[in-house]
């Protein structure tokens, strides 16, 4: 129960990291801008103060993350498999239908017809 809890908030983290960072604008870092072109101030642009959406990106990066490594820590310790309820390859073991006769051969009464050659081939 706990599991699948973390589970769909870690999704939720993941939905809310994707819509964060489309939301975000293009810096206009170019490779124009990097050598200079466009009125860039340095290699890789003037740096603007830290918008809403770029603290929203830090927080729900860093949480990602951290969930992606307790997720894979979590499923490490779970030691059970899809297939632990199988014997083998053919699903579950079949039982023979019943149990050998044992047949006395002095019993046995010979068929009164005898049996029919084989045909000649042609």
């Amino acid at each position: 129960m706990l599991s699948t809890l973390f589970t769909v908030l870690y999704a939720l983290i993941c939905l809310l990291l994707l819509v964060v960072v489309l939301m975000q604008q293009g810096k206009g870092g170019d490779i124009a801008a990097a050598f200079g072109g466009s009125g860039s101030q340095t290699a890789f642009g003037a740096r603007a103060g830290a918008s809403v959406l770029t603290r929203a990106t830090t927080v729900f990066g860093a949480l990602f993350m951290i969930g992606a490594m307790a997720l894979a820590i979590a499923g490490q310790r779970d030691t059970s498999s899809v297939l632990s309820g199988f014997e083998g390859p053919g699903g579950q073991p079949t039982a023979p239908v019943s149990a050998p006769v044992a047949i006395d051969p002095a019993q046995e009464t010979p068929d009164d017809e005898p049996a029919d050659p084989p045909a000649d081939p042609q």
